[in-house]
């Protein structure tokens, strides 16, 4: 994630701030261009304090689960990561306003690094061939489950209690379980629909790394919770979950491609410099390139792993899980790669 700045007194500001911590400006985000903009709360309208623009913010300000704005004269009313939004759950439930909140924060953030990517993200509302997010309570109907089908991605609004999260991820061993995974993992999914599916060379190139995908989906997974992973999974896949089938080892791999890339991105411009005492010269490195303007994967990696290293040693010395607690080996490294090509491909 970029670092943001206040545009009134050059104070440090969030992704998700509303105001200015320091002076008390508001702030806005401009996803065409990914600045953050400010305001002085004494003005009547909403007009930028650099460029004297006026805009509007997303109507979902209302909830403070929005800070993105768009040109005061636009038709819209919400912002393009909003308008991709088809369900969202009950808000007269207390709980379930927080739950949704939580939601929106890792989900802006999942758009954010998309568009920085520059994938086209259509409404579903808008193209069959879109994407939309159903954000739903599974007590409503017991057949909903999180997952991906045709567009649509849907998220219980279950994972974003830390209770319920963190008891799901120990009852299914999984080492981590976070919103922001989750998201990850399921617009793989919509994604390689989009991009692998629909071009013949590239879906032989898939199957050749990934496996075939024409393997019975629900005989595969049900072989799976039966039987779990095989012993030596750690050697060509990122998580056990993984194993279960080319569709889930696309999008598992496809999700840390997308960790790798913003953990790299953030240390970039916080300009991070990992040079530790008494270690050798492999757990160096000086993160000083932008991953998303690299074509070598290699050069990525390569700062992923000591930074990775860096700050799980700070998680430890806090006694928190370790933020990115998976080792990459040379075959998921291959993996990822065919993802980095393929997007650069799209450029």
């Amino acid at each position: 994630m970029k670092v943001f700045e206040c545009n009134n007194c050059n104070h440090a500001v969030f992704f998700e701030n509303y105001t200015c911590d320091n002076c008390g400006h508001l702030t806005g985000y401009r996803d065409k261009d990914r600045k953050m903009l400010t305001f002085n709360t004494k003005s009547k309208s909403l007009v930028s304090d650099k460029e004297r623009i006026a805009y509007k913010y997303c109507k979902n300000k209302t909830y403070n689960v929005c800070n993105w704005i768009i040109e005061e004269n636009s038709p819209e009313e919400y912002c393009n990561a909003c308008q991709l939004n088809r369900t969202i759950p009950n808000l007269t439930d207390v709980n379930n306003f927080q739950n949704w909140k939580d939601l929106e924060i890792a989900k802006h953030r999942l758009i954010y690094q998309l568009q920085k990517i520059g994938l086209p993200l259509p409404s579903k509302m808008k193209s069959e061939e879109g994407l939309c997010f159903d954000f739903v309570e599974q007590e409503q109907d017991p057949s909903l489950m999180t997952g991906h089908a045709n567009g649509v991605i849907t998220i219980l609004l279950r994972e974003a209690d830390s209770v319920k999260r963190e008891q799901m991820r120990k009852q299914f061993l999984e080492s981590y379980r976070t919103l922001v995974g989750h998201l990850r993992h399921e617009v793989g999914h919509y994604f390689w629909d989009r991009l692998v599916n629909t071009n013949p060379q590239v879906l032989d190139e898939f199957r050749a790394i990934f496996g075939d995908e024409r393997e019975n989906y629900g005989d595969a997974l049900q072989a799976y919770y039966k039987n779990g992973a095989p012993k030596d999974w750690q050697k060509s896949y990122i998580s056990k979950y993984a194993t279960s089938h080319a569709w889930e080892d696309w999008a598992e791999t496809w999700a840390h491609y997308l960790h790798i890339m913003d953990m790299v991105e953030t240390a970039y411009f916080f300009r991070i410099n990992v040079k530790p005492l008494g270690i050798k010269r492999s757990t160096k490195t000086k993160v000083s390139l932008d991953p998303y303007t690299i074509k070598n994967f290699d050069a990525i990696i390569k700062k992923c792993m000591p930074l990775s290293f860096a700050v799980n040693s700070i998680n430890r010395a806090m006694g928190i899980p370790d933020v990115y607690p998976f080792v990459i080996t040379p075959a998921v490294i291959s993996k990822m790669k065919f993802i980095h090509s393929l997007l650069l491909s799209k450029r």
